[in-house]
């Protein structure tokens, strides 16, 4: 990873002035959406511009990645055909629900550049009920990110997640446990509020508990309440590098576990310190 993916911004590919603002942007990602941002009778519109967006470039060194329509609606077909020509950094398949699913979108990348990688929205039951098998596909298949999907999951739950997200904290769980285990990326889902910074601010902050990468965003004034949520304080970053530095000294050479600032550290601390550190470098530089 040579940036963090801590904003992920969704936009509707049918909006000119919406994708000409991206460019100037400093969210980490954008996902240039033909799916549920875009009504019926604009998806055609959409995909258009998405071409058009991704062949004019100017996105610098953001991620750009392309939403595209169910494969068995009437637009997903073509949609995966012009996001394969076009050749974004990632093709984010929509209700991935099980393995059959997952490898039907990469069938279809064998057209595609090898960059192009594939992003799996967790947002039905069946989807959470076989995140396992899914997440394990990455071995085989150019899956390499999870993105939680909380709407369209809460509506098939028939649940009221409710500002705790309670009834949804489980399938967050499972998300992120899936995609630790494959190595993949593990994105939380958007929050509709938009305006309401300080309720965003509380669902990032819970996200970045439950160990998601970053978060994905329907509106700009949600990027900085992202990188913030999602970058290592500056409180974190000195307690990784008096852990990385204590485990350097010569006189802890092989030991397995030492004290640091009176508390107890073991080797698998260092790791995590050493992915803190890396975190605020590139959140830094980003």
């Amino acid at each position: 990873m040579t940036r963090p993916l801590r904003s992920v911004l969704f936009l509707p590919a049918s909006n000119a002035r919406a994708i000409e603002k991206a460019r100037g942007l400093p969210c980490d990602a954008i996902v240039l959406d033909l799916e549920d941002a875009v009504g019926p009778e604009q998806k055609v519109e959409a995909r258009e511009r998405m071409w058009q967006a991704l062949r004019d470039g100017g996105f610098g060194d953001r991620t750009v990645a392309v939403r595209i329509n169910d494969l068995d609606s009437e637009w997903g077909e073509a949609d995966m055909a012009a996001a394969v020509l076009a050749a974004p950094d990632a093709i984010v398949a929509p209700k991935v629900s099980g393995i059959g699913d997952l490898r039907r979108y990469d069938r279809h990348l064998l057209a595609a550049p090898g960059h192009v990688r594939l992003w799996a929205m967790i947002e039905t039951c069946q989807g959470v009920l076989n995140l396992r098998d899914i997440a394990a596909e990455a071995g085989t298949t150019r899956l390499c990110a999870l993105l939680f999907g909380p709407n369209d999951l809460a509506r098939e739950m028939r649940c009221r997640p409710g500002p705790d997200r309670a009834p949804l904290q489980p399938a967050l769980a499972q998300t992120v446990t899936a995609a630790r285990a494959n190595g993949l990326h593990a994105f939380d889902g958007v929050y509709n509020a938009f305006e309401d910074d300080a309720g965003f601010a509380a669902e990032a902050a819970q996200g970045r508990m439950f160990g998601f990468d970053g978060k994905q965003l329907i509106h700009p004034r949600q990027i900085e309440l992202a990188h913030a949520a999602y970058s290592p304080t500056p409180a974190e970053a000195a307690w990784a590098r008096a852990v990385v530095t204590a485990f350097e000294a010569p006189e802890n050479a092989g030991r397995g576990a030492i004290k640091v600032e009176g508390r107890m550290v073991e080797r698998l601390h260092l790791d995590e310190a050493r992915r803190t550190l890396a975190a605020a470098y590139l959140s830094i530089n980003a």
